[in-house]
């Protein structure tokens, strides 16, 4: 069963969910959460777990060579992304924050002016805590494209993940393609919402994602009690899907988050018989 907990807004509280559903789970289950919010990774400060650099991931640079550069900005028409700007007479030059590494410069030049170096994105990282095994991945400070690292980050989950029976894969908020692929691997997409106006509203902008992926999705109301949960209530039912599970907003819950502690609570251990009485197949 691959589970991915996710939410179209930040701040919701996927990465409390994750890890305490991950908590209960492992009583029972051989349990790997996987932190997918690689721009800021938080599921090992909830955890208390220590992390061991598994993996370094890299991406594709260009290399322009001027000696053997004959100027005919084949390289710019060949890049989507305008990384390589051009100018007529002129040597073409990089913007490196626009590069994704697709090597598609490389591959136009008809001279060979272009070839590769490698050039570091982030890691890959271990580790565990209260009987969760964890793997997360982190971005470099100052790079701005997770694709690449989150690509890497499920193959390595790919690589280990049959060792468990349980896959809980914690996404970034929104509908990047660094969650859509992450939505793309699982069974079931719990969404976190919360009862605020910002909340409905990404709450339906990833319930409208899952049903187009055609991944079956339920709804976690956090911070039940803030405000009526009426209209979350209804954009589920919208969807044809439900609330399975709300999750007060309690004073105990923040100090439990402050001392790196899953959180603990009747709500957690229904949603988890809820998960494994459906089996949380397609």
């Amino acid at each position: 069963m691959i589970i991915a907990v996710t939410g179209g807004k930040g701040g919701t509280g996927k990465s409390t969910v994750a890890t305490g559903l991950a908590h209960v789970l492992s009583k029972s289950h051989k349990v790997l959460l996987v932190d997918a919010d690689v721009g800021c990774p938080d599921d090992h400060l909830l955890l208390s777990a220590k992390l061991k650099r598994e993996k370094e991931v890299t991406t594709f640079v260009p290399e322009i060579h001027k000696d053997k550069c004959i100027k005919c900005g084949q390289c710019a028409k060949a890049c989507r992304e305008s990384a390589i700007v051009f100018v007529e007479g002129k040597y073409p030059f990089l913007v490196p924050d626009q590069c994704i590494g697709c090597k598609a410069c490389m591959y136009s030049c008809p001279v060979g002016a272009i070839t590769e170096r490698r050039e570091a994105v982030g890691g890959i990282y271990t580790g565990g805590n209260h009987g969760i095994k964890l793997v997360t991945g982190e971005l470099l400070s100052g790079k701005k494209d997770s694709s690449i690292l989150v690509a890497e980050l499920l193959e390595y989950v790919h690589s280990i993940q049959k060792n468990y029976d349980i896959v809980i894969i914690d996404t970034a908020a929104g509908t990047s393609c660094e969650v859509v692929r992450a939505l793309m691997e699982s069974d079931l997409a719990l969404a976190v919402t919360e009862p605020t106006p910002f909340g409905a509203h990404d709450l339906r902008v990833i319930l409208d994602l899952v049903e187009k992926l055609k991944v079956p999705a339920q709804v976690v109301l956090n911070k039940a009690g803030v405000a009526p949960g009426d209209g979350i209530r209804e954009i589920a039912d919208k969807h044809k899907t439900k609330v399975v599970a709300e999750v007060p907003y309690s004073k105990g819950f923040q100090e439990s988050y402050s001392r790196g502690e899953p959180l603990k609570g009747k709500m957690f251990d229904e949603l988890a018989e809820k998960l494994l009485n459906s089996g949380g197949a397609r």
